[in-house]
């Protein structure tokens, strides 16, 4: 179910290699306003970066509103909204018994959850969506901005 936001978000991680150098993209949108936000690290994983743009988005935001979040990552969304709670009742344990991945980033997302409403919008990436291909184009900046990325790519 949809709700009528205040806010509507769109993220992106990207990696060049997994792992490899990574970048995350935030597009905030409100009324006619909006704001771009991107980042990057040297080492990292898609995972990790579709987990921080949706940290990053969160923590920009500074009133109390309702939020849609539109994320390209299934692992996002279904962790968001399905997998944590058994996630959580076992101990951050997988139903395996594994620690659960990246459970730094997922803890910290949790947290940042608790103080909104937020619903949780899978789109296909990499389909046309302009507002996800603003954050690819963002998460793709995060990491052609990084240190030593440009030679990189001029030697390659």
């Amino acid at each position: 179910m949809v709700i009528e936001s205040a806010i509507t978000v769109f993220t992106d991680g990207a990696c060049r290699e997994n792992p490899g150098p990574g970048g995350w993209g935030v597009l905030l949108r409100t009324g006619t306003v909006e704001k771009e936000l991107w980042g990057g690290e040297e080492n990292t994983t898609n995972n990790r970066m579709e987990l921080t743009a949706v940290i990053r988005a969160l923590e920009a935001l500074k009133r109390p509103a309702a939020v849609q979040i539109h994320t390209d990552s299934q692992y996002v969304q279904k962790g968001i909204s399905q997998w944590i709670h058994n996630w959580k009742k076992n101990g951050w344990q997988t139903s395996d018994k594994k620690a659960v991945k990246n459970i730094d980033l997922w803890q910290r997302l949790d947290a940042l959850c608790e103080r909104r409403d937020i619903a949780w919008i899978w789109v296909k990436g990499h389909a046309g969506h302009p507002g996800n291909e603003r954050a690819d184009r963002l998460a793709n900046r995060g990491i052609d901005e990084l240190p030593g990325i440009k030679d990189l790519q001029t030697k390659g």
